[in-house]
């Protein structure tokens, strides 16, 4: 009986071990069961953030082949610009005489026909007119009542012929007002042909302020990159030029184009007391382009009075006309071109800082995620082998299968977790300045 006694206590003792041993297997398996959520999360955590490192590196890739063909053609074109440039300061600086030699071949046999070819156009759509109000005037006589409406319609086409015919000769005869409206839409033109655009290339009579308070109004003012400036004036005075062209004789040509020269130097003498390039809020050089639109006078004040140009030059006026003034406005168009590429380059460079920045602060959380997740993975198999490793409760709690009847459940296989998280290239891309650094040492 004493011997059964004891039996019964051991076996008593043995349950509450069991019972210990089962709690304790319980909270191993709830921390086990925490443990594989924890990294479920994690690897879908990593997952996800792999597809966006790979979206990032994709659009980094991208911007990196844009900046690179953007840079390849700045380097082609500033190339070209600074060609061109040097080619047209070359040119430039003999293009007047140039102009002078080639047009002078030319310019006695068409001078005298200028004007009537100017006005052909118009004496021509006068004649029509005239000859199709002779042809209503006839119809009108047959009875043909049902012409006065088309009748009515082509007077006041007429008169408008007229109209512009009498504006046109006005313009080139010495209407001060008409002539500087019709030398200003010439200039316009020129700049268009140029291919600047109206308020962001150029501005037309814009107010400024001189040091005495009184306001200016320059014809043009040309945009140049870095905020600066020039102005160009329009300037036409054909009354002495088309008496030269009228002359009968030597003397009275000579007479004519002495005075034509004469007002040119008035328009000078007024350009340079204006004094544009000092006004209040202007970025100018110090001289004003004087533009003459019709380039057979321009060029016959210059061949008749050679000194001409130096008198504008040296007070601080450059006469141009269409042939030379274009030049200028294509290296002013080249100059925005440039200018327009630097900003798309400094743009992008921006642009793939930014991304640069967001690809290395993915890698950071990616590096952190692999720290977390290597923490967690040593975590569960410590507990994988606390549990089922050689000297685990597993193999302690085996024979208990054995010996009690209400152990009817089977242990699951457990196994340690591999990780296979390489942080060390993460570790690169966050860290740049540290490799660059040790390199440079």
């Amino acid at each position: 009986m004493l011997r059964v006694a004891e039996l019964d206590d051991d076996k008593q003792q043995l349950d509450r071990k069991v019972a210990g041993l089962e709690s304790e297997t319980r909270n191993l398996r709830e921390r086990l069961d925490e443990a594989r959520d924890s990294v479920v999360d994690k690897e879908r955590e990593l997952t996800s953030l792999q597809g966006r490192f790979a979206d990032i590196d994709r659009q980094l890739t991208r911007l990196q082949a844009e900046y690179d063909e953007k840079q390849a053609s700045f380097d082609t074109l500033r190339q070209s610009f600074d060609q061109s440039r040097e080619q047209l300061k070359n040119e430039f600086q003999n293009l007047a005489n140039q102009i002078l030699e080639e047009k002078g071949k030319t310019f006695a046999q068409n001078s005298q026909s200028s004007l009537d070819t100017l006005l052909k156009p118009f004496r021509e759509q006068i004649a029509a007119f005239q000859q199709r109000i002779n042809q209503v005037h006839d119809a009108s006589v047959r009875g043909q009542a049902s012409l006065g409406a088309e009748i009515k319609q082509v007077l006041e086409v007429g008169l408008r012929m007229s109209s512009e015919a009498n504006s046109l000769a006005l313009a080139l005869k010495g209407d001060k007002k008409t002539t500087g409206n019709w030398g200003e839409i010439q200039l316009e033109r020129t700049l268009e042909l140029a291919g600047l655009v109206k308020g962001d290339h150029y501005d037309a009579q814009l107010r400024f302020q001189d040091t005495d308070g009184q306001y200016r109004h320059p014809d043009f003012v040309i945009k140049l990159p870095d905020d600066k400036h020039m102005v160009i004036d329009s300037k036409v005075s054909l009354v002495d030029y088309d008496r030269a062209l009228s002359a009968a004789t030597d003397a009275e040509r000579d007479a004519a184009l002495e005075a034509h020269v004469k007002a040119v130097r008035n328009h000078i003498d007024d350009l340079s007391r204006k004094d544009y390039s000092n006004l209040i809020g202007m970025r100018s050089p110090s001289f004003v382009l004087m533009f003459m639109p019709i380039e057979s006078a321009y060029i016959e004040a210059l061949k008749f009075n050679k000194d001409l140009f130096n008198y504008g030059y040296q007070r601080n006026v450059v006469m141009v006309s269409h042939t030379t003034l274009m030049p200028i406005l294509k290296t002013v168009a080249n100059l925005w071109m440039v200018s327009r590429s630097n900003a798309q380059a400094q743009e992008l460079s921006a642009r793939a800082g930014e991304i640069y920045n967001q690809v290395v602060v993915v890698a950071e959380n990616l590096k952190k995620l692999g720290d977390t997740l290597g923490t967690a993975n040593n975590h569960y198999n410590r507990a994988v082998t606390s549990l089922a490793g050689r000297q685990g409760l597993y193999g302690k709690v085996s024979r208990f299968n054995e010996l009690s009847a209400k152990a009817n459940k089977t242990m699951p296989a457990i196994e340690p977790l591999h990780t296979d998280i390489n942080i060390e290239k993460l570790e690169l891309l966050v860290a740049p300045p540290e490799a660059d650094k040790t390199a440079g040492a």
